[in-house]
């Protein structure tokens, strides 16, 4: 049973050992097998809730550079951070030191602490915080990175014990561990992401794009993805791998990129080359990322009705990221301004996209397109070229 904003949920009883191993065990092999930070940081809360018989559990970062607590994911509330030596919490991680108290409402030792952190949050939610126990934990070299919050034991005594400090500290300090294993896997992650949205950005500045093209491109694909009710897997998979829809460009002369008039049938077979050049740099990655934008560089100029390059396939033969990426790209390319054309005006575009409805692009795409129209047009507003510009440079 879930607690409401003001009661706590019925007594339960303490876990026996059978019971307890079963938790250590079950909880074990599912953080094993999970490599995103978010949803180690809710199983590693969970378990300790599970542990020691609490309504809530909090596993607390410490972010050094920001001089913050921050928990991704904390029972009943969204993100949230506090300064690294805010409440209970900010004293345990500061002085390297576990703490539990009987009541909030009572302590004197940790007044100023409570005052603070829990009383104070009490105050905005409406929850009664009685019980609070703290324990921080360290990374392989010794230093400490978080801390474990646990609140309000849901026993008849309604007090955590030292066995739940000793139940709790054994969490921790496995905490610590898998903790560091998934902040090394998200920080290799993003340098993967940045790297390919940078390399994305070369390809663009070689026709004089702004970055903000292929931030934009992304941005779009993202909810087209989501609005053909594709995985949330799959439509960050397709908003990492986008930016990279044009690094062909990084092979194409300078003169053909950026000549400001029509170019001529020899230019134009040599422009649409970097489709293929995208496509041989990419395809040999082992990288799911690098795979998937092979097949987004090499796919995102075919058109539905199969008049599109390089192979000239048709219909869902073009792999359904390729045809997002295509009306994305297209719809970021109509509405800036290039060395060959003025932007068009918004009306222009959506009337252009009604007409190439089941001929340039996917029928269903186009749909989800006008559907997501107002998210689109407010990250193409968040991006626009005009705001990234430097007032200093102008």
């Amino acid at each position: 049973m879930e607690h409401d904003q003001f009661n706590l949920p019925s007594q339960k009883e303490d876990l026996d050992p059978q019971e307890m191993l079963r938790v250590i065990f079950d909880y074990a092999a599912k953080i094993a097998n999970e490599r995103t930070l978010d949803n180690v940081l809710m199983l590693m809360a969970d378990m300790g809730r599970e542990m020691i018989v609490s309504d809530r559990c909090t596993v607390w970062l410490l972010d050094t550079a920001k001089n913050e607590l921050w928990s991704k994911v904390a029972h009943g509330l969204d993100e949230i951070r506090i300064p690294s030596n805010a409440g209970l919490v900010g004293y345990a991680v500061t002085y390297d030191k576990a703490v539990f108290i009987d009541n909030a409402y009572t302590n004197e030792e940790y007044k100023p602490y409570l005052l603070n952190g829990a009383l104070r949050t009490d105050q905005q939610t409406g929850y009664r915080t009685k019980a609070l126990m703290v324990i921080p934990f360290r990374n392989s070299q010794g230093e400490i990175m978080g801390a474990y919050q646990a609140i309000n034991k849901l026993t008849a005594c309604e007090q955590f014990s030292d066995k739940d400090m000793e139940y709790l500290t054994l969490a921790a300090s496995y905490a610590g561990k898998s903790l560091e294993s998934a902040l090394l896997t998200s920080e290799i992650e993003e340098t993967q992401k940045e790297i390919i949205f940078r390399m994305g950005e070369i390809g663009e500045s070689r026709s004089q794009e702004t970055g903000n093209h292929v931030k934009r491109v992304a941005e779009y694909s993202y909810l087209l993805a989501l609005g053909l009710k594709m995985s949330q897997e799959d439509a960050e998979l397709l908003k990492m791998a986008s930016p990279m829809h044009d690094i062909g460009k990084v092979a194409i002369p300078d003169s053909v990129l950026n000549k400001p008039g029509k170019l001529t049938e020899d230019e134009f077979k040599l422009m649409q080359n970097h489709t293929v050049i995208g496509y041989n740099l990419l395809k040999n990655s082992k990288r799911h990322i690098l795979k998937t934008a092979a097949v987004v560089a090499y796919e995102h100029h075919e058109k539905w009705n199969g008049r599109g390059y390089p192979r000239g396939i048709s219909g869902e033969d073009i792999h359904i990221f390729g045809r997002i990426t295509a009306l994305a790209d297209v719809f970021d390319a109509l509405g800036s301004e290039r060395v060959y054309k003025k932007a068009w005006e918004l009306d222009r575009i959506l009337h252009l996209f009604k007409e190439e409805r089941g001929h340039h692009f996917d029928p269903q795409i186009v749909d989800v397109f006008f559907e997501q129209l107002p998210a689109i047009l407010r990250v193409r507003d968040e991006y626009s070229d005009a705001a990234s510009v430097d007032p200093d440079v102008v």
